[in-house]
C-alpha cells in the first residue's frame, strides 16, 4: 500500500497526478511560493494547480467551524427567535446612526475600489440598496419553514413512513462585490442553517461593518449563536478555494465571474459538497410579432436602471419586426442612457447590423467604465458566440442585439450561449408563453 506524506516543499517540474490519469507540473513560481503548511488544490477539468498558503486555511478552518459549531445550537432554536433576529437586523440597518456608520465605510470601500480602477456600480451602499435590505430580511419573517414538518406521509396496514422537513447544515458563499449580499444569506437561517460567507475585497470592510454594527447584534439579541453568520476576514481568492474544499459545508454557492466560479464549484464537487453556480449574469428579453413596440420599449427601460446580475443584457428580435421593433429598443436604450445622464452602448451581432441605423455605428461617445470615460463608438458588432457575454457597465446601458427568423431559435441561442439565468418573453399571445416556459432552460422565467 502507498504511503501518504505531507509535502513541505515543492520542486520546479515536480509531477502532479490529475484525476487519476492525467498529470501537471510545478511551475517555477509556485515552487517559490510554497512552504511548509501550504496546500495545493488540483481544478480536473482544467489542470490548473491552486496554492492555499497556510494562513489562508487558518482563517478558513476558524469561520467554517465557527459556523459548524452554531449549527449544532440551532436545534434548539424556535421560530420566533429567528424571526427576532430577522426583524433586529432590519431596524438596526434602518436606524439612522447605524446606517451612517456603515456608510462611512462603505464609502472608502468605494473610494479604494475606483483608486484601483474597480468597478463600483453594486459595490455602492445607496437608499435603495438600504431599502432593499430591510425589504428583504423583514420578507423572511413571515417566510415558512420546512423544518421538522411533515412533507408527506405514506400509510401501510400497521405502519406508515413520514418525509420530514430538517436543516441542511452550514451554508457556504462566496460573492464578490455587493454588500447587500450579507442580508441576503442570512436568509438560509429560516430553515435552521448557518452561514459562512467570503466577500471579494472591494466589499469586504462594508461586509464588516454589516455584521459588526447590525449582524451580530441582532444574533445576540434573539438569542441565536453568535456565530450562526460567519464572515471570512480575508480578500484572497485561496480563502474561497480552502472554503470550498472543507466537507464541513452541506452547501456551497458561488456568485461572480465565469471562470472563478467554475474553478470554486470545481473544488466543491471534488470534496463532495453540492454546489449553486452562477458564473455570469444578465437577462434575456424576446420578443415575437405579438409583441406590442410600447410595452417593448418600456420594458427595455425599466430592466436598465443599475447594473445587477439580472439586468437586461441581450434582447432577441423576430426578422419579421425588426423594423418596428429595433427603434423600440433604440427608445428604451436612450430613454434608459439619459435616466443616468449617459449614452447607451450597443453590440449587434456580425449578421444583423443592417437593421440598425449605421450612423450608430460611426458616432463615438464617452462610455464610462471603472476606469474612467472612454470614447467608443455607439455600435459595435460581436460574434454570435458571443452572445452570452454579460456587460459589466457602469453608468452607459449597454445590451446586445441579435435578429432570429422565430421564437424558436430565439430559445435556442438562449439555452446556448447565455448563461441561463433569466428570460423574459414579451407577447401577448399565451400560446407562445406557454412554448417559451415549455423551451426555455431558464429558472427565471418573465412576461
Amino acid at each position: 500500500m502507498a504511503k501518504i506524506e505531507s509535502l513541505d516543499k515543492l520542486e520546479s517540474g515536480m509531477i502532479l497526478l490529475v484525476g487519476g490519469n492525467r498529470k501537471a507540473t510545478v511551475s517555477p513560481e509556485l515552487a517559490a511560493e510554497f512552504k511548509s503548511g501550504d496546500r495545493l488544490a488540483v481544478v480536473e477539468k482544467t489542470g490548473e494547480v491552486l496554492h492555499i498558503p497556510a494562513e489562508e486555511t487558518a482563517i478558513v478552518d476558524q469561520a467554517v467551524g465557527n459556523a459548524h459549531q452554531a449549527f449544532q445550537q440551532m436545534g434548539s432554536v424556535n421560530e420566533d427567535q429567528i424571526s427576532a433576529f430577522f426583524e433586529g437586523f432590519a431596524t438596526r440597518l434602518a436606524d439612522a446612526d447605524t446606517w451612517s456608520k456603515i456608510q462611512a465605510v462603505n464609502d472608502a470601500d468605494v473610494t479604494d475600489a475606483k483608486r484601483r480602477g474597480r468597478s463600483t456600480t453594486r459595490l455602492e451602499a445607496t437608499e435603495k440598496l438600504r431599502v432593499g435590505m430591510i425589504d428583504g430580511l423583514r420578507g423572511w419573517i413571515s417566510a415558512t419553514s420546512m423544518r421538522g414538518k411533515v412533507i408527506e406521509k405514506v400509510q401501510h396496514e400497521g405502519w406508515s413512513a413520514s418525509l420530514i422537513g430538517s436543516e441542511l447544515g452550514v451554508v457556504g458563499f462566496v460573492f464578490e462585490g455587493r454588500p447587500n449580499v450579507v442580508a441576503d444569506a442570512t436568509g438560509v437561517l429560516r430553515g435552521g442553517n448557518t452561514v459562512v460567507f467570503r466577500i471579494g475585497r472591494d466589499a469586504l470592510k462594508t461586509a464588516t461593518a454589516i455584521i459588526d454594527l447590525a449582524c451580530r447584534p441582532a444574533l445576540v439579541e434573539a438569542g441565536l449563536p453568535e456565530y450562526a453568520v460567519s464572515l471570512i476576514e480575508s480578500p484572497a481568492h485561496a480563502a474561497g478555494w480552502a472554503m470550498f474544499s472543507d466537507p464541513r459545508l452541506s452547501l456551497a454557492v458561488a456568485r461572480g465571474s465565469g471562470s472563478a466560479v467554475e474553478t470554486l464549484g470545481s473544488l466543491a464537487q471534488k470534496a463532495g459538497i453540492p454546489v449553486s453556480l452562477h458564473g455570469t449574469g444578465g437577462a434575456w428579453m424576446l420578443t415575437t410579432r405579438h409583441t406590442d413596440a410600447e410595452d417593448f420599449s418600456q420594458s427595455v427601460f425599466d430592466s436598465l436602471d443599475r447594473k445587477v446580475c439580472n439586468t437586461l443584457n441581450t434582447c432577441c428580435i423576430q426578422r419579421s419586426d425588426a423594423k418596428r421593433l429595433v427603434p423600440a429598443l433604440l427608445k428604451g436604450l436612450e430613454r434608459a442612457g439619459k435616466r443616468r445622464s449617459q449614452p447607451f452602448k450597443l453590440h449587434v451581432a456580425q449578421s444583423d447590423i443592417e437593421y440598425v441605423p449605421s450612423v450608430l455605428f460611426e458616432t463615438k461617445v464617452l462610455i464610462r467604465r471603472a476606469e474612467g470615460d472612454i470614447e467608443e463608438f455607439q455600435a459595435e458588432t460581436i460574434p454570435n458566440d458571443s452572445l452570452g457575454h454579460e456587460w459589466e457597465w457602469e453608468d452607459a446601458p449597454e445590451v446586445t442585439l441579435k435578429v432570429v427568423d422565430t421564437l424558436g431559435e430565439a430559445v435556442s441561442l438562449f439555452n446556448e450561449y447565455s448563461p441561463q439565468f433569466v428570460a423574459t418573453l414579451i407577447s401577448s399571445d399565451e400560446s407562445e408563453h406557454e412554448t417559451f416556459y415549455q423551451t426555455v432552460n431558464a429558472p427565471f422565467v418573465g412576461d
